[in-house]
């Protein structure tokens, strides 16, 4: 087929002017009416990825339940033959796979974010299909568009292998992108229109119980903790040339004083605080503040902005400004995210479980703007055995000497 598209939507793909444009998508296919709504509703940038796991309802179902994806389309992909049926795909007559077009805002989520969770939605070690759905068209792939998304899924893969989760090695291919055909409409978001089928066939497929018996091994939790779900390669990381730049960015807005309460007034009052409309963050937050405190992302270990900060000060909501943790509980932690003991304001704290990624973590958002703020670990140390793993993106810093300037005076004495 052709280029990935920077910005587009699926209704303009069909119009056969394009066929010679940059869409992952047959002109011709009149099987995602549904999927062309959601991306004409969104209106905003989008690109596209390609990945084979097994059976494409699975695959789309925890794609569209992934922050910054606008929808998902199954289909098929790395075959020759032109317009498959599903029947001769499913009965392996031609040499496509089952899989799953994810179109993403790469404003919000980067393709390694998407990488990165892919492995965590596969058995990576089964080379002959996934689970109760044998044969190469059930079997596992990365299909790259470009040089670009070829060295991030090569540096996720040798980055999850490293973790040595499986005895066995890890077979999931990486194959450049050759087409995809969407799959009939029956199949197109099956997991919400057929619900009660779809959960008796993870059922009895053995996903779930796959996924479950490592849950219980606890095998997932070390690769989903925070420290592990950012690059591992910093030239080949995540957006790490546009994280660096929006750290970079964070902290010169910090240090030139443009997010300055300019009058101690105007500081947050829980009594009158309303969160800003979601058009309205999308102005006032760099895009990796929108991406982590709306999307729940999570920002690159060690470039970010206040990870090694060691003055002294308070750490408020980048949205509300709610007071959430103080320098003086803050901890080196090695994880490169800014670490502390206990909140300042316990109150405006908000946990709750995050079962992402198939593990069981617990989350921390901020009461009053319901930000996304990071986690929080039992590993932490004395006097409470807590880590608070936060992102920086989340947070403004107050120094001490502005404390009462930008409306947080009473908590100077803390410092005295």
């Amino acid at each position: 087929m052709i280029l990935m598209p920077t910005k587009s939507t699926l209704s303009v793909f069909l119009l056969p002017v394009l066929m010679t444009a940059c869409s992952l998508v047959p002109p011709d296919s009149q099987d995602i009416v549904s999927k062309q709504e959601a991306i004409d509703e969104y209106g905003g940038e989008v690109a596209e990825a390609v990945f084979a796991g097994g059976c494409f309802w699975c695959t789309e179902a925890a794609f569209e339940n992934f922050g910054g994806v606008v929808t998902a389309i199954s289909g098929f992909s790395g075959g020759q033959k032109e317009n498959p049926t599903y029947e001769e795909v499913a009965y392996g007559e031609t040499e496509h796979r089952e899989s799953v077009l994810v179109v993403y805002d790469p404003q919000i989520v980067m393709y390694r974010d998407l990488v990165d969770f892919f492995w965590n939605t596969i058995d990576p070690t089964d080379a002959g299909g996934q689970f109760a759905d044998r044969g190469h068209q059930y079997s596992t792939a990365i299909f790259y568009n470009s040089e670009d998304e070829r060295l991030h899924a090569q540096a996720s893969k040798a980055a999850f292998a490293a973790t040595e989760e499986y005895d066995e090695p890890i077979v999931t291919e990486i194959l450049p992108f050759t087409s995809f055909y969407p799959a009939p409409a029956y199949h197109q978001d099956f997991y919400k229109k057929s619900s009660e089928h779809y959960k008796n066939y993870k059922r009895g497929s053995g996903r779930d119980a796959f996924f479950e018996e490592r849950e219980s091994e606890n095998s997932i939790h070390s690769r989903s903790s925070d420290s592990e779900i950012a690059a591992d390669s910093p030239e080949l990381a995540e957006g790490s040339d546009a994280q660096a730049s929006d750290s970079q960015q964070n902290k010169q807005e910090v240090e030139s004083g443009e997010w300055k309460v300019e009058n101690a007034d105007d500081a947050f009052n829980p009594s009158t605080f309303m969160k800003p409309s979601d058009a309205e963050l999308r102005k006032s937050l760099t895009p990796l503040q929108y991406k982590v405190t709306q999307k729940d992302g999570t920002e690159k270990a060690f470039e970010n902005t206040y990870w090694d900060n060691k003055e002294a000060g308070i750490y408020v909501d980048v949205v509300s400004g709610e007071p959430l943790y103080s320098s003086l509980d803050k901890y080196e932690s090695g994880t490169g995210w800014p670490s502390f003991t206990k909140p300042l304001e316990p109150a405006n704290i908000v946990t709750k479980e995050d079962r992402k990624l198939f593990a069981v973590r617990t989350e921390v958002r901020s009461k009053h703007a319901d930000s996304h703020l990071g986690h929080v670990f039992e590993d932490g140390p004395e006097p409470t055995g807590m880590r608070y793993c936060m992102n920086s993106a989340a947070l403004r810093f107050v120094p001490l000497q502005k404390l009462e300037e930008e409306g947080y005076g009473e908590y100077r004495e803390l410092f005295e």
